[in-house]
């Protein structure tokens, strides 16, 4: 049974930066241009996951390209999605986070986690053994470092004495986010007042959202808002749905061919929930695409099914066009977060 909508869906974009066979620069311009139309749109966020010595992400240290998004944006949040903090000391973590926030004037959205592929975090000399524990220290002294004006912390894997915290963020606690599809995760989103961001079937995101609501407070954020729960979405439109089909389906087997970039690099098996071919990616509902009014309602049962009350859009990916992006963009924001019913 769907539970009824929030009277408003949010909608933010999220981008792996994932290799789309143009030069690199020209790249990174062409997603600060999309960045710029969606704060002129008015969209939300944008948030760039981490990815290392693969095609599947050319935004390897994502402060550093969120900080010129920043720049060339006014209203637009933006945020790691996330930051592995296995591969930072916490206080550097920390100091970054800093720097980005006082640069976009109080924008940041934080996002931290362990990261899903251990081969990533192995190049850095981290591994798989230590890397939960680890990430658990780095996250309690970040979340730690955001409240005091010094810092200590004693564990197994950082030691830190008085401290000084000379540089702090703009906003007086940035909004915290994680990426799971586990409700044990949304547990400790719960306590924490994090955002969550979850991708799958919609039915499986509700069982993350569900544990998160039964965990959470019983009262809004200091600014009056409700956190958080976003559904990850890959989408195409266009004015006919055999267009977005074939335009979607050339992008996504790029997009494909980057993620298992490191597992065949590596003789490692993909993850058991990863669509194989575009139509899986529609049956799961990792993608969506077609006309407006269709994709439309699609997103907005998903939405009602999976109890999320966020729209993260991916919208460019893979070889997709750009132009096919932008017009992407704009109907989503007219047809999803501009309108309802």
């Amino acid at each position: 049974m769907r539970s009824a909508l929030p009277s408003k869906i949010t909608c933010g974009i999220f981008d792996h930066l994932d290799d789309n066979g143009r030069d690199p620069a020209q790249q990174y311009e062409d997603r600060l241009i999309l960045a710029e139309t969606c704060d002129d749109l008015g969209f939300y966020a944008y948030h760039v996951a981490e990815h290392h010595c693969t095609p599947h992400g050319r935004g390897p240290s994502p402060n550093l390209f969120l900080s010129s998004v920043a720049q060339r944006t006014r209203q637009l949040r933006v945020g790691p999605l996330v930051m592995l903090l296995n591969l930072y000391h916490p206080l550097r973590a920390f100091e970054e986070a800093c720097m980005l926030d006082q640069l976009s004037g109080g924008r940041l959205e934080l996002g931290i986690g362990r990261g899903s592929l251990p081969i990533e975090w192995g190049y850095f000399g981290i591994s798989a053994d230590t890397a939960p524990d680890r990430y658990e220290e780095a996250s309690e002294i970040l979340i730690k470092a955001m409240k005091e004006q010094t810092l200590s912390y004693h564990g197994q894997y950082f030691e830190l004495s008085d401290v000084p915290l000379t540089l702090r963020p703009h906003q007086a606690n940035p909004p915290k986010w994680i990426a799971t599809n586990r409700s044990e995760s949304a547990v400790w989103a719960a306590a924490n007042d994090a955002n969550l961001a979850c991708v799958g079937p919609s039915s499986a995101v509700r069982q993350v959202t569900d544990a998160f609501r039964a965990h959470r407070k019983q009262h809004p954020d200091e600014d009056n808002r409700e956190p958080f729960l976003g559904l990850l979405r890959m989408i195409v439109i266009a004015r006919s749905h055999t267009d977005a089909y074939f335009t979607a389906t050339a992008a996504y087997e790029r997009w494909l061919e980057s993620f298992k970039f490191l597992y065949e690099l590596n003789a490692v098996p993909t993850p058991p929930n990863l669509p194989l071919s575009f139509d899986a990616a529609l049956a799961s509902e990792l993608c969506v695409v077609g006309t407006p009014a269709s994709v439309r309602q699609t997103l907005l049962n998903q939405l009602e099914d999976a109890g999320a009350n966020y729209l993260l859009c991916q919208i460019a990916f893979g070889n997709l066009p750009i132009d096919a992006s932008f017009y992407t963009a704009r109907t989503i924001q007219a047809e999803i977060c501009g309108r309802f019913a």
